[in-house]
């Protein structure tokens, strides 16, 4: 089970964070592929730390999962069932399309610069090829929009839910520019329907932010 040598390891983080939060990435960027059985003597010394925060990072990772535990067997990656991407990703544009649909209402216009300034890393981050990074400004940006909804039921289903999509949207933010690019466009044409309040455009530009990409990547896998 090759892992990498010289990631960077956030600081500030126990053992069981630090390999909770590495080993979610790996799963995420494909580095530790689906199906595939994880040793947890060789992600300890990948990581600097003892068999007990893998352990522990596991048991975390199940409940999100990510992987499935079998004790007194093995631990192994879960793998992409392809036909999910539909169930997730039009329940993630229903969440997101009424958070739009609430926040049009109700945002100002420092809100709005946040979402543009979010937008333009993401596209910076696309055009430069970093793939994970792009998929962390994508996520801020609809994060903002949920906090501003105000409802922690949609904070809280699309927490769980974004978990699961990440491993697709991975793959998708992987393709060539072209195929991305109208992420940054739909993003752009929803700022400008909350600049106008208009929450009906709102609310149909996020969930075809969301549509679009589920039947594209339904193509790819």
């Amino acid at each position: 089970m090759p892992v990498p040598k010289n990631f960077v390891s956030p600081a500030r983080m126990s053992a069981k964070e630090r390999a909770f939060s590495q080993i979610q990435r790996w799963i995420i960027d494909g580095t530790l592929q689906p199906g595939e059985k994880l040793i947890d003597a060789e992600l300890a010394e990948s990581l600097g730390v003892s068999r007990t925060p893998i352990r522990e990072a596991f048991q975390l990772l199940e409940v999100q999962g990510l992987v499935s535990m079998h004790p007194g067997k093995e631990t192994k990656v879960t793998d992409i069932v392809k036909d999910d991407i539909f169930k997730m990703y039009s329940t993630m544009a229903a969440l997101q399309a009424l958070a739009a649909e609430v926040s049009a209402i109700i945002i100002v216009p420092k809100q709005i610069e946040q979402l543009r300034a979010i937008n333009l890393e993401f596209e910076s981050s696309i055009k430069s090829g970093q793939a994970y990074q792009a998929m962390e400004a994508d996520e801020q940006f609809h994060n903002l929009i949920i906090e501003l909804s105000d409802n922690p039921y949609i904070a809280s289903f699309s927490s769980s839910l974004q978990i699961h999509i990440r491993r697709f949207k991975y793959v998708f933010l992987k393709q060539p520019i072209t195929a991305t690019q109208a992420s940054v466009d739909e993003h752009t044409t929803i700022i400008a329907a909350f600049e106008n309040n208009d929450s009906k455009h709102a609310q149909a530009m996020m969930k075809q932010n969301f549509i679009r990409p589920m039947q594209e990547l339904h193509g790819l896998l």
